[in-house]
């Protein structure tokens, strides 16, 4: 009886622990996903934002981020069948917090970053068997008109338009090609 319960329990785990695994070729399949939903969503954000901006200045469009990015954010999951999330480690939206894991990955894109090297999307299976894309946000050029530096690239008034909706914004002081962020994705399991 002890063998047989022995026996049962071996194939379990391994059964568990084949089910878990996550093969180079799911993790370029993922990868290319992630990539897939990562370029969508900067497209849909950056194009209306622009819109925005084209309309009104930032007077217009930080409000227009401020009310309508996470809903654009939670469309574009439901689309792709994916939570969808922008984080840092300095925030402009505290719904945007980093979890430990992205806090993790933040810190390891910042490092690389600081030693030169190329940062590349990263693919992993975590411990519920849920698949993850992380990749950068490299802040651009025009950007910087509200993530930039205070008196360089973010006026005074402009400054006022985001403490008024972002009262704890931590989002400014950035140049060009800075790490802003990452791309966080989590694809929901069939």
């Amino acid at each position: 009886m002890i063998q047989r319960t022995f026996y049962l329990l071996s194939i379990l785990l391994i059964t568990i622990s084949c089910n878990s695994s996550f093969s180079e070729k799911e993790k370029e399949e993922y990868r290319v996903k992630g990539k897939e939903i990562a370029e969508a969503s900067f497209l849909a954000l950056s194009t209306q934002l622009t819109e925005q901006m084209k309309a009104g200045g930032p007077a217009q469009a930080i409000p227009f981020c401020n009310q309508k990015a996470m809903p654009i954010t939670n469309e574009l999951s439901d689309k792709f069948k994916a939570t969808i999330k922008r984080t840092s480690n300095n925030l402009r939206n505290p719904d945007n917090a980093p979890s430990k894991r992205e806090s993790e990955i933040l810190a390891d894109f910042q490092k690389m970053k600081m030693d030169g090297k190329q940062l590349s999307p990263i693919v992993e299976l975590d411990a519920n068997n849920k698949k993850h894309f992380y990749a950068p946000i490299i802040l651009k050029a025009n950007c910087l008109v509200c993530h930039g530096k205070l008196n360089e690239t973010v006026n005074i008034k402009t400054d006022s338009i985001i403490k008024s909706l972002y009262p704890n914004d931590k989002a400014t002081g950035y140049a060009e090609g800075d790490l802003r962020g990452i791309w966080s994705i989590t694809f929901k399991n069939k």
